[in-house]
């Protein structure tokens, strides 16, 4: 496969994609999203790695007639949820209440729903998420190059575990799941 022409990743479509998250822009003021920030991340790599757009398509013969919600932004929206820390199919709530940043998110019902179809053939659910992150990463590998050294792809990830101070009285530890730990490579 040949190198995508990166004029592919600007302009606009000549057909708008109600499915696409809105951009975002800083503003002063307002309401905190500094929480979601990873999340928007993670979102915008979907989108440009092609991963959002594979998702849809493999999990397409998942989609019921006259839905609304697209089953691989279904599943996206719910992997995006357990990285900002959630850890439930309901949690998506995180990223309904935020529509400006996340688009339009399904209900819980909608998501409980997909997860039943999903899960009648798991076998064929998995072969479909596997291709599609597959697929992704074969774009992005042939765009940006594989991180090879001698011969195999190494992906590197350095993590480090941070402790909160406070001089609050009563002031215990503040670990939730698994603390604060900055990724950078």
């Amino acid at each position: 496969m040949s190198r995508p022409d990166r004029t592919e990743l600007r302009g606009t479509s000549q057909v708008k994609d109600k499915q696409r998250r809105p951009w975002l822009s800083v503003i002063i003021g307002g309401e905190s999203l500094v929480s979601h920030a990873g999340g928007t991340l993670l979102v915008e790599t979907a989108r440009r790695s092609g991963l959002a757009k594979e998702l849809a398509t493999r999990l397409g013969p998942w989609r019921l007639p006259f839905a609304i919600h697209d089953p691989g932004k279904i599943v996206l929206d719910m992997a995006v949820a357990v990285a900002l820390g959630e850890d439930a199919a309901c949690d998506v709530a995180v990223l309904r209440a935020q529509p400006g940043v996340f688009g339009s998110v399904a209900s819980d019902s909608t998501v409980s729903r997909l997860i039943t179809r999903l899960a009648e053939d798991p076998d064929r659910t998995l072969a479909a998420i596997s291709a599609a992150r597959a697929a992704a990463r074969e774009r992005v590998w042939n765009w940006a190059g594989a991180p090879t050294q001698d011969g195999q792809v190494v992906i590197d990830l350095d993590a480090t575990l941070l402790t909160a101070h406070s001089e609050k009285e009563d002031a215990t530890r503040t670990w939730k799941k698994v603390g604060l730990i900055p990724m950078s490579g």
